[in-house]
């Protein structure tokens, strides 16, 4: 049966699509967790690398979960943290950083450490998420078949320790509140690696797989062909995730095509940096997401708009388009006050949550 529901660890159902926007260090910039919430934004992705290190697994612990520590009611995935271990892992140039043992990697100040595939769970766990992520190695845009292949190979020997570990953290754990254990699909842009990864990672069983790597191709266009194989080589009941996805017209052709949940930094970074998103249609009962051009971008502090008395979109609800001018948010960014960019990622994540609820009502 196809999953029609994003469960909690707390007893949430949340309707299928979701997007969950980046809340790296439990927190998105400028915004409180009632703000997101206000914008319907169901659920958030913490870094689980990030937030071992500050403010600490210990302080997590007090608190019994995140959501506790940020007062978030809402749904909460936890990455691995094996990318930024990686990336700072490979920074300082060291040879053999990553292992079939994991991820040997030193902070600045700091001995040298190993992140395990168990390290990543047990901190998931800590975190209290509602769907753990795996340990995955990253596979490269510019890698080579042999590489790729390696990447593959060690991500499935990671997926294996992972699922053991979890289950045995788990194993007196309430079926109900049992987080989603997710395993992530590597093989960068060669179809027959994708498709061995995903039927291996299904072997090995898990509630949903993941389009890891870079999603994009060396001519810019998104890696449709690797979603459709991973889509093909996955059980119905499987959820399916896409990772650091994306664009809204690439979410829109995902869901046609089967995914569920995805998540991304664009709309809240985008937010900062003077870009955000406008349905082309009058109102939120005209939008239509199946043409081509459904939104477009829309630059705040252009002169055009200095005496623009009307809101940003006629097609939004959300507390700018309700209150404000883009002449008045053509002003604050123009005086560089905090203000602009909350209230342009307030918008933003409306305009998601409205693509989700389309998505949702689409079927």
């Amino acid at each position: 049966m196809k999953p029609k529901f994003f469960k909690t660890i707390t007893g949430q159902k949340i309707p299928l699509p979701v997007f969950f926007p980046d809340a790296t260090r439990a927190v998105i910039k400028s915004l409180d967790s009632k703000d997101i919430l206000n914008t319907k934004t169901p659920g958030i992705l913490i870094n689980t690398f990030h937030l071992s290190q500050t403010p600490g697994k210990s302080v997590i612990k007090t608190f019994k979960g995140i959501r506790n520590y940020m007062n978030w009611n809402g749904a909460a995935i936890s990455d691995s943290g094996g990318f930024q271990v990686m990336s700072i892992a490979k920074s300082d140039g060291s040879k053999n950083a990553v292992t079939d043992a994991g991820v040997r990697f030193k902070l600045t100040g700091k001995k040298k450490v190993m992140f395990t595939p168990k390290d990543s769970i047990d901190i998931q766990m800590i975190l209290k998420s509602d769907m753990v992520v795996v340990l995955d190695d990253f596979t490269p845009p510019n890698a080579s078949k042999k590489q790729a292949q390696e990447t593959v190979d060690r991500t499935i020997k990671w997926a294996k320790i992972c699922k053991s570990h979890f289950q045995k953290l788990t194993k007196k754990t309430d079926p109900t509140k049992k987080p989603y254990l997710l395993g992530i699909v590597q093989g960068g842009f060669f179809p027959d690696l994708r498709k061995e990864c995903t039927e291996k990672l299904v072997e090995i069983g898990f509630d949903g797989l993941g389009f890891g790597g870079w999603p994009v191709k060396n001519d810019g266009t998104f890696d449709y062909l690797s979603a459709q194989i991973i889509k093909d080589n996955t059980p119905p009941n499987y959820l399916l995730y896409g990772l650091g996805i994306g664009k809204p017209h690439e979410i829109v052709s995902l869901v046609k095509n089967g995914w569920h949940i995805f998540d991304c930094v664009l709309p809240t970074r985008d937010a900062r940096h003077r870009r955000l998103y406008v349905y082309n249609a009058d109102s939120i009962n005209h939008i239509d997401i199946n043409q081509s051009d459904f939104y477009q971008y829309y630059t705040p502090d252009k002169e055009k708009y200095y005496k623009d008395q009307s809101p940003v979109s006629t097609a939004c609800d959300c507390q700018l388009c309700q209150n404000y001018s883009k002449s008045y948010l053509a002003h604050l960014f123009r005086i560089g006050d905090m203000t602009a960019g909350r209230l342009a990622t307030i918008h933003n994540l409306r305009f998601y949550s409205i693509l989700m609820e389309k998505l949702r009502n689409n079927k």
